[in-house]
């Protein structure tokens, strides 16, 4: 519990939480105490919330242009909306503002945070009726605002550099902690496989978002100084993570046939699975190492378990003998070489921390700006989107007409706070009917949660000083917990809007009741909106996503062919391509995620979706293990059915892409050479195995070269079969679509 709080208080939610209370709370008491006015503090209190949002992990750059822009965008909005009042300017005005506002979301993630200010701003410039300020004073107020909470943004990463990335750090550690356990679970759970299998995919999402966040902030260019140093040490720290994650994923399995291999073996399994817990048992304590909650300890079972796998290794074959038990003999040896792998990457990753202060020099990662997924704001894009097929479009004009009817209901009912409807909408409504279900039903449950309690603390008390503590520990609280946890956020943010309309209005039970109607009646009309209006379900857009994954594996394998000829150093390319693989495989399970969430009714080809997810997760491992195992092991000279199984997986793979393009293919290669191709890979397997078989009949131990010929001509042989069925899975199941 406490660990916990310490753990709290010390995440970059809390910390921006409270410089947004900061931020708010400073100008409205210097605003009181020196000025004797609550509406220029306010104003200012308002412009540092309206640039909250934009405030999110990345580099101060990035932090600085995306805050920069909300203030331009804040202030514009504000001076528009507060020039006039007649309804029949406003209402147009509604419309076009909320339309260009939202469809600015084209440009990506933090664009869309800055519409998201700007909506905002738009619908508290509605609600702004001071007589005591002037609207352009007002407006200038909140763009003071905006920069003071930028000066603290600066000030805040300038006073706590390592607080974001450190925090970065321990969230990747812990969900790839996560990921590793569960593929430790994968081999015992058998009846659990589909389940564990849904939770992966949901991890990879995550996952691949982080890595995108840190590369952002760790992978730029520093002087040569120490802090430059610290940067290398943490670029160093991200690749060996990488580098397990990608272990993970590569470690292939075909569970039917391990199943079958080791049915009456179950021993040899757990002793994996032990394994493959401790290591995921370290990388939580490494994360815990970070946050300072534990001394890092190199006490580890690593040694211990890996010779009871040897001597079960040993156990196996003697029991099972060969020639029968080489294939799962094979299978155990590479198994425990992977584990070897990942023990050595963690221990790498360990000795990093253990050094992390002193100055010595550390290679930075080669090439490490071209990891950077650049940011596309052409506004080419806003063109290119104007139209119904484009997701963020129909969302633009689906926010824009349910904004009016609210404004219209909230007017024409004359509600206390009709602005409130607005917010609600604002704060809901999503492109994805999925997550804009999730955030109604957080938000309904948050709201009444918070009310209840507030009616409970005024019949307790009147005591406005309580009502000012109250208030100011919700905010804190109600923020740093809306990205984690949403509905305890509303919760908290209810309490902080109740308790300080109740330092205002003294009926604070007609504020609670009001509240609840407004929130209510904003979430029926954003839930209702996105069934209704122009909606974009998923079943309809993922083939895009298909279609980019497809093109990702297709550039992931040239690579991988190009370096199993060259050897040698890792090109820059190579990387380049598995990076993308990997991230458009996520951004497909987030796709698919979305498309579980709408309504059965809408989820067409629901199964075969759910199939190719599967294939293309598993692609992605046979990619993944087929490179890796290329890279870290000396192999011999390229054999030519190699080349023919690869132009036959990349024709595959085109043809794939033509019929999610709904184009006739024209490839047509010959079914007879591949067949020739997977007859001499059998041939010379089986001659590398005859020989060894003789050579222990006269009693010879394996040589590293013999043992290096049967691990490869068995892993890549394997491999690219299986990745030749997947390509024929996916033209099989597309076709279906």
């Amino acid at each position: 519990m406490v660990k916990n709080l310490i753990r709290y208080f010390k995440s970059v939610y809390f910390i921006k939480a409270f410089l947004v209370a900061l931020a708010m709370a400073v100008p409205v008491f210097i605003s009181i105490y020196f000025f004797d006015n609550f509406n220029i503090g306010f104003s200012i209190a308002l412009g540092a919330i309206f640039c909250a949002p934009s405030d999110v992990p990345g580099s101060l750059k990035h932090k600085f242009f995306g805050i920069l822009i909300s203030i331009i965008l804040t202030f514009v909005v504000t001076l528009l909306i507060g020039s006039f009042s007649s309804y029949l300017v406003l209402g147009p005005l509604l419309v076009i503002l909320v339309f260009l506002i939202s469809y600015i979301s084209v440009f990506g993630f933090r664009a869309s945070l800055i519409s998201f200010a700007g909506l905002i701003s738009l619908i508290l410039a509605l609600a702004h009726q001071s007589a005591e300020i002037s609207v352009l004073e007002h407006a200038l107020f909140i763009a003071l605002g905006g920069v003071w909470y930028l000066s603290l943004v600066i000030l805040s990463d300038v006073a706590l550099p390592k607080v974001q990335i450190d925090y970065l750090f321990v969230e990747l550690l812990e969900k790839t902690s996560k990921f590793i356990k569960i593929r430790g679970k994968l081999l015992v759970e058998i009846d659990n496989r589909p389940n564990l299998l849904e939770e992966n995919f949901k991890l990879q999402t995550e996952i691949n978002e982080l890595h995108e966040t840190i590369r952002e902030v760790v992978l730029v260019k520093r002087s040569k100084t120490v802090f430059s140093n610290r940067t290398r040490r943490q670029q160093l720290i991200f690749s060996k993570i990488i580098e397990i994650y990608e272990l993970a994923i590569s470690n292939t399995i075909d569970y039917e046939k391990f199943d079958t291999l080791f049915k009456e073996h179950h021993e040899k399994v757990d002793e994996f699975k032990l394994l493959i817990f401790e290591v995921s048992d370290r990388l939580n304590h490494i994360s815990k190492v970070i946050l300072k909650q534990e001394k890092l300890t190199f006490e580890n079972n690593f040694n211990i378990l890996l010779k009871k796998i040897e001597n079960h290794i040993e156990i196996y074959k003697v029991n099972v003998g060969l020639p029968e038990a080489r294939e799962g003999v094979i299978f155990l040896l590479n198994y425990k070489a992977y584990q070897e792998k990942q023990i050595g990457n963690l221990m790498d990753i360990v000795r990093v921390i253990d050094n992390y202060s002193k100055n010595d020099k550390i290679r930075p990662i080669k090439d490490a700006e071209q990891f950077l997924t650049p940011q596309d704001y052409d506004f080419k894009k806003l063109k290119a989107n104007f139209s119904f097929k484009s997701p963020i479009f129909r969302h633009s004009l689906r926010l824009t007409l349910t904004m009016l009817i609210g404004f219209i209901i909230g007017y024409a009912i004359e509600m206390q706070q009709p602005y409130w409807i607005l917010l609600t909408i604002v704060v809901i409504m999503r492109p994805s009917y999925g997550l804009t279900k999730e955030r109604t039903k957080s938000r309904v449950v948050g709201t009444l949660i918070g009310a209840a309690v507030g009616v409970g603390i005024v019949f307790l008390t009147q005591n406005v000083i309580i009502y000012a503590i109250i208030a100011a520990l919700s905010l804190i609280i109600g923020f740093s917990l809306v990205k984690q946890n949403y509905r305890n956020g509303a919760a908290f943010i209810t309490l902080y809007v109740i308790f300080i309309y109740a330092l205002i209005n003294p009926n604070i039970l007609t504020v609670i009741k009001f509240r609840v109607m407004d929130t209510l009646i904003g979430s029926v009309l954003a839930y209702v909106a996105n069934y209704f209006f122009w909606p974009a379900w998923e079943a309809k857009n993922i083939k895009e996503f298909l279609s980019k994954s497809i093109e990702s594996f297709s550039e992931f394998l040239k690579q991988i062919d190009v370096l199993y000829h060259q050897k040698g150093e890792v090109p820059t390319a190579y990387s380049l391509a598995r990076k993308e693989a990997f991230l458009q495989v996520g951004d497909l399970n987030a796709a698919y995620q979305r498309l579980a969430q709408e309504p059965k009714s809408k989820q067409e080809n629901s199964e075969l979706f759910y199939e190719l997810m599967t294939i293309f997760n598993t692609y992605l491992s046979s990619l993944s293990s087929l490179g890796m195992y290329i890279r870290t092991n000396e192999t011999g000279k390229v054999p030519k059915q190699f080349e023919i199984y690869i132009k036959h997986i990349l024709s595959n793979l085109e043809k794939a892409i033509e019929l999610l393009n709904n184009s006739e293919s024209s490839i047509c290669l010959k079914r007879e050479e591949l067949a020739v191709a997977a007859k001499n890979y059998e041939d010379y397997f089986q001659i590398l195995a005859n020989q060894r078989d003789k050579e222990i009949e006269k009693g010879l131990p394996i040589t590293k070269e013999m043992r290096s010929q049967l691990h490869e001509t068995q892993l890549v042989s394997e491999q690219v079969r299986w990745l030749l069925s997947l390509s024929e899975s996916l033209i099989k199941n597309i076709k279906k679509i």
